[in-house]
């Protein structure tokens, strides 16, 4: 199995990594950061320096997995921004970084990778139940909240795009302790990673434009 994951440097994307890397696969991994990298490497990923949030950075994807076949590509980074409690304007600068890495980052990975996948690929974009519009009871952190609505819009018309050759889904990775996440989170990344590598192992191609829980629960959004 060949698999790509963009944003490994730590949590989720790293245990991807190493769960996948584990079983037997070949893998690919972005970072940002040298230490990341060498990180990665370590652990037996191909590696290759990536910034979602920088367009010049993105734009030299193409070329360098020209000639791979990937059977399982899974966009990961992401940040989350402030942490709001209410209708608290973001300044330009937060509304731009969040929305930057967390929308336009797999509006300009998508088309990079799409020539690089193995018939029948599965394409995971990491998401969260916050983005879900449907059963929300609260506000907190809308600035994320609009981010991850937005891009399971984009999975959407990734999944259209790429009807007949990959299934494209997105994941709520669950609570998970991670930096982002927090020491007082539901799971560990391990248990969120071993799920998801499930749903992405089953899925079909009428899967394609869905919304899963990490433990394959369908969300509605």
């Amino acid at each position: 199995m060949n698999v790509l994951i963009i944003g490994a440097s730590r949590g989720i994307g790293f245990e991807f990594v190493r769960q996948y890397r584990a079983a037997g696969a070949r893998i690919t991994a972005t970072a940002r950061d040298d230490a990341a990298l060498e990180r990665l490497r370590e652990h037996g990923a191909r590696v290759l320096k990536l910034d979602v949030a920088d367009a010049a950075s993105v734009s030299g994807l193409a070329w360098q997995v020209d000639g791979d076949r990937f059977d399982v590509v899974v966009i990961n980074a992401g940040v989350f921004g402030p942490r709001t409690s209410g209708l608290q304007t973001p300044s330009a600068a937060d509304f731009d970084a969040v929305m930057h890495t967390n929308v336009l980052g797999p509006m300009r990975l998508l088309p990079q990778v799409a020539d690089a996948l193995a018939p029948g690929a599965r394409v995971a974009i990491m998401s969260s139940q916050m983005g879900a519009i449907t059963g929300r009871s609260n506000a907190t952190s809308w600035l994320y909240r609009a981010s991850k609505a937005a891009v399971n819009s984009v999975m959407t018309d990734a999944a259209l795009a790429l009807a007949g050759k990959a299934t494209v889904i997105s994941f709520h990775p669950g609570w998970v302790r991670t930096d982002m996440g927090g020491a007082g989170a539901d799971i560990d990344a391990a248990t969120s990673v071993a799920g998801m590598r499930t749903v992405l192992a089953s899925v079909k191609p009428s899967d394609t434009g869905r919304f899963f829980n990490y433990d394959g629960q369908l969300l509605p959004w």
